[in-house]
């Protein structure tokens, strides 16, 4: 395991060691999750290093699973080893993807608009070209290890919007954050109709345990059950803290740069085919949204009560999306509710 303790190697671990593989979790530290059990052996290693990747392969290993994989360099190291590797599973991402007008994630700009999306979303919909930035350095990953099946059967996963415990950017914080601050809305662009599909990394769990029993050359989406709207999961959060939220839909695009803007605000669904790991796998997702999110929220309320300050608690979230919007511009929002209540005539916000 390569990348062992971020949000999804602590999940896999746990899983394959529980049903009695003999697992090496390597990561930069060499840490260890509470929950593991103790058979687990825990290595640093240092991913870019290519002598510390082959001594952590050692004489040969059944499975690896790379959760860090990134761009060519790190597919071609792993070739390098096949003779040493009995299959791999790799963990990709949907933003690999872009639609039949070559708009992609990092398109959202465009003058011709935001990208649609087949629903559901098939892994046969055609991808960014390789080079430069994340969606493409990742398909860049991907068709090196493809074309390499011979050599190194590989499953690329190619992970939804990533949910649970031990995540650095939880997109569940902006609506955690807002109720335990005591905000009386949740303003939501594109009407809260937004779909961004979620994988739990649980699910995620299940799916490489799969594919470790049945290796093979191929690309599978990875993904939940169900894909909640924005306004579900604004919905689905107040209930697990047990507060009551006013949901505030606002038609169209965000009406300001820090308001109504969420993570999973997306102006067309991105709603995942999961049919293909469902035949190719036997996958049954082990939870969904609603029923794995008290976990989630219970682990963001104590990273908050121990550090307070969102963006030093996670510096990651902070990077990734400061740049773009201020997620907890709550004086930004207090003024656009005002000056649209003032002009509908319904009253000043609560």
């Amino acid at each position: 395991m390569i990348g062992a303790t971020g949000q999804i190697g602590r999940a896999a671990v746990r899983a394959l060691a529980e049903e009695g593989w003999r697992v090496r979790a390597a990561s930069r530290g060499g840490g260890r999750d509470e929950r593991w059990p103790g058979s687990v052996e825990s290595v640093a290693v240092d991913r870019d290093d290519d002598a510390a990747v082959a001594g952590l392969i050692g004489d040969g290993c059944d499975v690896v699973l790379d959760c860090v994989a990134y761009g060519r360099a790190h597919a071609r190291q792993l070739l390098g080893l096949a003779d040493r590797i009995g299959s791999a599973v790799v963990i990709t991402t949907g933003a690999v993807y872009e639609d039949d007008q070559g708009r992609g994630f990092g398109t959202q700009d465009r003058p011709d608009g935001a990208p649609r999306y087949p629903v559901p979303l098939p892994e046969s919909q055609r991808t960014v070209p390789p080079g430069d930035g994340y969606g493409g350095r990742k398909v860049a990953l991907e068709r090196e290890l493809l074309a390499a099946g011979d050599r190194l059967p590989t499953t690329l996963l190619r992970a939804g919007a990533i949910h649970g415990p031990h995540c650095r950017t939880p997109r569940e914080l902006y609506f955690v954050k807002r109720a335990l601050d005591g905000r009386p809305v949740r303003i939501l662009a594109y009407g809260g109709r937004s779909r961004f599909h979620p994988v739990h990394v649980d699910n995620l769990a299940e799916l490489v345990r799969l594919a470790a029993h049945r290796p093979g050359s191929r690309v599978l989406n990875a993904g939940d059950p169900q894909a909640p709207t924005v306004a579900d999961i604004a919905a689905a959060v107040d209930a697990v803290l047990e507060v009551r939220g006013e949901l505030v839909p606002v038609d169209g695009e965000p009406p300001h740069p820090h308001v109504g803007s969420t993570p999973w605000s997306l102006a067309h669904p991105l709603v995942y085919d999961m049919s293909a790991a469902e035949r190719e796998l036997g996958y049954r997702p082990v939870t969904g949204y609603a029923e794995s999110l008290p976990a989630t929220v219970a682990w963001l309320t104590e990273q908050l009560a121990a550090t307070p300050d969102w963006r030093t608690a996670f510096p990651d979230m902070a990077a990734a999306y400061d740049p773009m919007t201020d997620l907890f511009d709550y004086a930004a929002e207090d003024a656009w509710l005002r000056d649209t209540r003032r002009s509908s005539g319904t009253g000043p916000a609560r």
